[in-house]
């Protein structure tokens, strides 16, 4: 089934558009002028071109998780590398471990890319969430002039006031046995009665100078075409791509005392040392000993 285009024809409202509670009549997409939304056209005329990384932009109202979409798509046919697919809202976006992702719709950018790293070895493709994330962290930066700092192995923060919070997440999942489907969500003019949790922040809140979501999508993903495709180029190796000194560079985690929720209800305290060839996170513990955390829930303690 292909994605309706909900960017280029803003008097025809989708069936499901929210209501409005006065009238139970569809709400037109331009009632929060605040919050414009996207066009897959403008954005497929600058970002699609040949020889590219980005072959099409979708632009969809409203679905339950661009991830989940994608990745049936890509089981339903020869879906070819650089697909991206946007909403404007989703009822059922997931985070890592399976947590809720929730925002109003058109307050941030919430996507899916699909990639075929067909020239790197299956056992570097964990670097593609750590990549994803210094990709996002350069666009927004350059576009938003907002600081961001990066939380292993997938999260986005942002000060907001003296506080560090969460803006923005990654979640890969693999697409048959070539590719892989990266979902990014990212806050963007979230306001403070509308966070989810108290902890959460979004590039508002942070003091971004542009919070226009159309340059901050084309931003991330011309850094992400960049990243990937010198990722790429060295085979997938983190050192001679420069990806790994650049993630080490702009990780909150490192050098703070963490609490790694690990598989199976243990939990490992020590500094974060490191992020090692493989992605991984070393940590030095109380016993005199690094261990690297493949997967877990980290939680920053303080600063080492």
């Amino acid at each position: 089934m292909t994605p309706r285009d909900s960017s280029d024809s803003p008097n025809d409202a989708p069936k499901d558009a929210p209501k409005d509670a006065a009238n139970d009549a569809p709400r037109s997409r331009w009632s929060d002028l605040d919050r414009p939304p996207l066009s897959s056209t403008a954005l497929r005329r600058g970002l699609v071109r040949e020889g590219g990384l980005w072959r099409r932009v979708d632009v969809v109202q409203r679905t339950g998780s661009t991830n989940s979409d994608l990745v049936a798509r890509a089981a339903e046919g020869d879906l070819a590398e650089g697909v991206v697919l946007v909403a404007e809202e989703q009822s059922a976006a997931r985070g890592r471990l399976d947590r809720q992702w929730t925002a109003p719709a058109r307050s941030g950018l919430f996507f899916s890319v699909l990639l075929r790293p067909a020239e790197v070895p299956v056992t570097r493709w964990g670097w593609l969430p750590l990549l994803t994330g210094v990709a996002v962290a350069t666009g927004l930066s350059r576009v938003a002039g907002v600081d961001t700092a990066l939380k292993w192995p997938n999260d986005l923060l942002v000060t907001v006031g003296d506080e560090e919070r969460k803006a923005g997440g990654i979640l890969a999942e693999r697409a048959g046995n070539d590719g892989v489907v990266i979902g990014v969500g990212i806050n963007v003019s979230l306001r403070a009665d509308e966070l989810p949790v108290p902890r959460a922040g979004s590039l508002a809140l942070a003091g971004a100078a542009n919070t226009d979501r159309d340059p901050l999508l084309r931003g991330v993903l011309r850094s992400l075409e960049d990243w990937y495709g010198r990722w790429r180029e060295a085979g997938g190796d983190p050192a001679a791509s420069g990806l790994q000194e650049t993630y080490a560079a702009g990780c909150a985690t490192l050098g703070r005392m963490v609490r790694a929720e690990l598989p199976g209800d243990r939990s490992l305290v020590g500094e974060a040392v490191a992020v090692d060839g493989d992605g991984r996170l070393v940590l030095a513990t109380e016993a005199g000993v690094q261990e690297p955390v493949g997967a877990g829930d980290i939680v920053h303690l303080r600063l080492a």
